[in-house]
């Protein structure tokens, strides 16, 4: 594919509006250097340079989303605390709509510390709940996502899971279904707690090690043929659309009806942060701007790649991952 035409997909992009559900986080960046061990205990001592904040999970996602120039609006639930408002800050000056954070007082909001020196992650920090919502919370939170879908009628609905509660069995049941009332695409990045609870859903995107769990298989061999069982099973049990699994250094699967096994492209690692977040944006929005499995698979392999050559969690870089495809995608 020529730099042309995915410039006018890129376009294409511009004119969706995508809604991102699950579980934010506030990913904060402690950079410092290390010249010594502490007297007090055998660790190092980490003098503190700068300090970064970031978004991460659903708000990653968000994020990924709004760098590729979609309309996107965030939904989730957070804390009563500064975190939520330092979230909701770095949301909107991204240009995400922020209306549907609920905030609430029984949950803090999901904050990652992370301690890094010379490039190394020396330590993370968590402070966080992985409690289910309450009832409490869970019915307004419901009832505001799904009036707000009713009105706006976004092109795509991305739930993002975390296993920190918000997306519950019976958020996620009722959110799908009433997509599927309006027409809307729906997919998800799922965790092993609601893995198959998903039924129904357009993108059903686990990655390699949340298969196994999943579905409690081995999968020692990873070959189009192994994947092509995973993919019956999984339809089984949900009854979606679409496969795609990221494999890791082995790439990716997609499944469809049709079904292939996409390389990985050689890339120096420095951090695996975050890249299911771009893989799952580029994904979604690629599909719905396209309808086409294959090249969504191939932009968001690439997309996944180019990230983990960040360190830290990051979005995607618009203009490199259009260079990129264009050089990489000349065959399709």
């Amino acid at each position: 594919m020529d730099k042309e035409r995915l410039s006018e997909l890129f376009d294409r992009i511009k004119d969706l509006h995508v809604v991102v559900i699950g579980d934010v986080m506030l990913d904060c960046y402690w950079w410092g250097d290390v010249e010594r061990i502490s007297p007090e205990s055998p660790v190092p001592v980490v003098a503190l340079k700068r300090r970064e904040r970031r978004l991460g999970g659903a708000a990653n996602v968000a994020l990924n989303c709004r760098t590729l120039g979609a309309k996107v609006s965030l939904a989730s639930v957070v804390g009563e605390d500064m975190e939520a408002k330092q979230l909701e800050q770095l949301s909107q000056e991204a240009g995400i709509n922020t209306e549907l954070l609920q905030f609430s007082k029984q949950r803090p909001t999901t904050t990652k510390t992370r301690v890094i020196s010379r490039n190394q992650q020396m330590m993370r920090l968590d402070e966080e709940t992985c409690e289910d919502l309450t009832t409490e919370e869970e019915h307004p939170f419901i009832d505001r996502v799904l009036r707000y879908l009713q009105i706006q009628k976004p092109q795509v609905v991305i739930l993002e899971d975390y296993n920190k509660g918000v997306l519950k069995e019976n958020v996620i049941q009722r959110i799908i279904a009433h997509c599927r009332q309006l027409g809307i695409i729906t997919t998800v990045d799922p965790k092993l707690k609601n893995f198959l609870a998903y039924k129904g859903v357009t993108l059903f995107k686990p990655n390699l090690k949340e298969v196994r769990e999943g579905l409690k298989i081995g999968l020692d061999k990873v070959d189009a043929v192994s994947l092509d069982h995973v993919h019956q099973e999984l339809k089984a049990k949900l009854d979606h659309e679409i496969t795609f699994i990221t494999l890791s250094e082995k790439g990716a699967y997609f499944n469809s009806g049709t079904a292939a096994v996409i390389p990985a492209h050689i890339r120096n690692i420095a951090d695996v942060s975050g890249a299911g977040d771009t893989v799952i944006a580029v994904a979604s929005l690629v599909y719905t701007a396209s309808k086409d499995v294959g090249l969504m698979a191939e932009v968001a392999n690439i997309a996944g790649g180019l990230v983990c050559e960040e360190v830290g969690v990051v979005p995607i870089d618009k203009d490199r991952l259009l260079t990129e495809c264009s050089m990489l995608l000349q065959k399709i």
